[in-house]
This record gives structure tokens, C-alpha cells and sequence, in this order.
């Protein structure tokens, strides 16, 4: 083990300057989601470079198996999403996206790099781990309804059929060179709310002419707070923000259409259908009850994400037998989301994360900013525990 271990470190550290190439082209080359074709291609054309076949589902997708000894003694697979941002890209850096307003501005390039650096390696020492390891490269993370549903719609995790998945984040707030797990409750689900507040519009001086849709609106924001504050368990974390109105366009006339749109984050899935439940019952009676109508519609996202115990709990162990002790930490809950939830909803999956933060460098920025960047040393460490997750995991 001891042995396979210094090999995986060994060769992570001699290809670590050509990975952060590859991660330089994927950043200059971003796509937006469910578009990375030329991604898609590039990713086939490396893995073919390293001698392993591959096949496209989901369009863009990138699908591949490499075979260990007795190929059917363990079958787990490995996920890196590979689609980009609609973000306008701020650093000043050598590689800087060359796609106007489109950027890896959440790491997807990293996750996409370490992935094919993990892949190379374990096919290189196929001869030295036991079982198969599906490589999932993923289209449309973010952007419903997910690719993870597509892929698995299209059978991704089937023949061969893993035990388990594995999914890396990086984390910025997190310094290079440590990883954290978590079992359990990782990232929220996250639905998309759109409330259409209709009614008689009309002069601003003659209110008791019209149908106010502006207070109707904001009498229908005060009271969906409610469906947390008064109906959800206080330890279960939920968030529900309406974040846009949209109506009117002058000062004197009562607009006959407001918008709301807003998101609802919930890490029950059962609390998370009777809050839809809610929503459409209070907006509706406010509304009503104002003489206005509405039009409401509930866009179902991603479910949240759930860490099987078992298999999170061995994972950190062989991290930490990879890293040492002192560089695992327990990953914080999160509600933001990651449809890396429809994996772990249909078989054990552990999704991690990988430092990339270094604040003596100020490489501290926050994903999904204009100026979100790595520490790219990071790069080395997260190839090695894949390579290490996919040569020694099982479930």
C-alpha cells in the first residue's frame, strides 16, 4: 500500500507543471453550460493521449473506465464538472479567459485537471490497485436541471455500475495542500421561485381605481417569511430569499404586473416539498385576499447534497493516511448547492473539498467572483487524491 501510495505522490509531483498547463487551457477556453464542446474535445483528446478509450453522453459529457486487477472486485467512479460561468473574468493573469463575459470563476477547471491528472496516473498503475474506476466528466453543473440528471437519465451509472461516486470542490477559504470531509448533510437543494403579481393598473392618484400590484408584492414578501420563521423546525437550515422586483417604470402609475423571483434552500427533502406547498398557499391568499392574482411557478433544482457515513468516513481515513492528519478538516454544511446530490441520492457518494486558498499570496477571493483564483500548487495535491480515492476506495 505503502508503495503505491509514494508512486501515486511521486508521479502527481513529476506531471504537476503539465497539469497546470492543462488547467491554463481549459481557464483561457471557458464554455457556459451544456456548450462545452470544444472542452469535450480536448478532454477526449487528452485521455485518448493517455491511452484510455472513451465515449460522449449528455452531448458534451466525457465518459471513461479504466481496469485495475479483477476489474469486478470494486467499481467506483470519479466526478469533475467541466462547464464554466456567465462572468466577466478580472484578473489580470497570463491565461485569462479569451471568452468574453464567460469564466472558470468556480473552479470546474480545476476539478476538470485534476481529474485527467488522477486518470493518467491510475492508468499508468493499473497493474498495482484492484477493481474499475468510471471517470465522469460532467456537463452543465450549473445550470438546471444538471447534468448529473441527464447522465444518469442516459445511464452513467450503469455498465459497469460503481458502489459509490467521488466528487472534489475547491474551497477557497481553505489553505492549499489541506482537505476537508464531511458525512451527512454537505449543500442545501436549491429550487427557483417566480411570482407574477397581476392586477388593474392605473394613475398613481387614484389608488381605490386600481389594484395596487406594488403592495400586493411586498405584503407577499413579508409574508413568506413565515414559511421559515413560523413552520420550519429551527434545526433543520432552510433559507427562502426573494432576491428581484421587477414592475413599474415611472412615478405615477400603479404598474397592472410585478415580478418576484427568489430561492428556496432546504437540506430536508421532505420539509422541502411542504414549503413549496406553503408558498403557493400564502402568496396565493395574500394575493387574493388584495384582490390581486397571480401566476406562480416553482422551479424544481438540485437535491440537496447527502455524504454517506460509511463512505465518507473512510475516505478522510485514507486521506489522511495520503495528507497526514494535520491536513483534514471537517467540511462546514453549506447552503448553497451542487447537483453532485443526484449521484448521492441514488448511490453512496462523497463529495470533498480541496484547499486552494493561500492568503501570504492574497489568493483569497470567493467563488463565483470576477476574481476568483487558485493557489495552482493546489493542483498537485488534488490529482493525488483522486488518483489515491480511485485506487483504494470502496463500498
Amino acid at each position: 500500500m505503502n508503495n503505491l501510495k509514494e508512486k501515486i505522490k511521486n508521479l502527481a509531483s513529476s506531471y504537476s507543471s503539465n497539469f497546470i498547463d492543462v488547467r491554463h487551457h481549459l481557464h483561457e477556453n471557458p464554455e457556459l453550460s451544456y456548450q462545452e464542446f470544444k472542452t469535450s474535445e480536448y478532454i477526449q483528446a487528452r485521455l485518448k493521449e493517455f491511452g484510455i478509450s472513451n465515449k460522449v453522453m449528455a452531448q458534451t459529457g466525457v465518459i471513461a473506465s479504466i481496469e485495475g486487477k479483477n476489474p469486478s472486485k470494486r467499481i467506483i467512479a470519479l466526478r469533475a464538472d467541466i462547464d464554466a460561468l456567465p462572468i466577466e473574468e478580472k484578473n489580470e493573469i497570463p491565461y485569462k479567459s479569451k471568452n468574453k463575459g464567460v469564466m472558470h470563476a468556480c473552479g470546474h477547471d480545476v476539478h476538470t485537471t485534476c481529474l485527467l491528472g488522477a486518470s493518467k496516473i491510475l492508468n499508468e498503475l493499473k497493474n498495482e490497485w484492484e477493481g474499475t474506476v468510471k471517470l465522469i466528466f460532467q456537463p452543465g453543473e450549473e445550470r438546471n436541471p444538471g447534468g448529473a440528471s441527464i447522465l444518469i437519465k442516459e445511464g452513467v451509472l450503469k455498465d459497469p455500475a460503481p458502489s459509490a461516486i467521488f466528487g472534489l470542490h475547491v474551497h477557497p477559504g481553505l489553505p492549499v495542500g489541506k482537505f476537508s470531509f464531511r458525512p451527512g448533510k454537505v449543500m442545501a437543494s436549491a429550487d427557483e421561485i417566480y411570482i407574477t403579481v397581476k392586477g388593474k393598473g392605473g394613475h398613481a392618484a387614484a389608488p381605490h381605481l386600481t389594484t395596487d400590484t406594488v403592495l400586493v408584492a411586498s405584503h407577499i414578501i413579508i409574508a413568506l417569511q413565515q414559511v421559515i420563521s413560523r413552520n420550519n423546525d429551527p434545526f433543520s437550515p432552510s433559507v427562502l430569499s426573494i432576491c428581484s422586483i421587477q414592475g413599474g417604470h415611472t412615478t405615477n402609475v400603479i404598474p397592472s404586473e410585478v415580478k418576484l423571483m427568489g430561492t428556496l434552500r432546504t437540506l430536508d427533502e421532505k420539509w422541502r416539498f411542504k414549503a413549496h406547498d406553503l408558498i403557493r398557499k400564502i402568496a396565493t391568499s395574500t394575493a387574493d385576499g388584495m384582490g390581486a392574482s397571480i401566476d406562480l411557478h416553482i422551479d424544481v433544482g438540485y437535491p440537496a447534497v447527502i455524504n454517506n457515513q460509511k463512505l465518507n468516513d473512510d475516505a478522510r481515513k485514507l486521506a489522511e493516511e495520503l495528507m497526514g492528519s494535520e491536513n483534514i478538516e471537517t467540511t462546514e454544511m453549506r447552503m448553497g448547492a451542487e447537483d453532485f446530490g443526484y449521484y448521492s441520492q441514488v448511490i453512496p457518494g462523497c463529495f470533498y473539498r480541496l484547499g486552494v486558498g493561500n492568503v501570504e499570496k492574497g489568493i483569497t477571493a470567493t467563488v463565483h467572483t470576477p476574481v476568483f483564483n487558485i493557489d495552482e500548487s493546489a493542483i498537485k495535491y488534488g490529482i493525488e487524491m483522486m488518483a489515491w480515492l480511485g485506487a483504494k476506495a470502496s463500498y
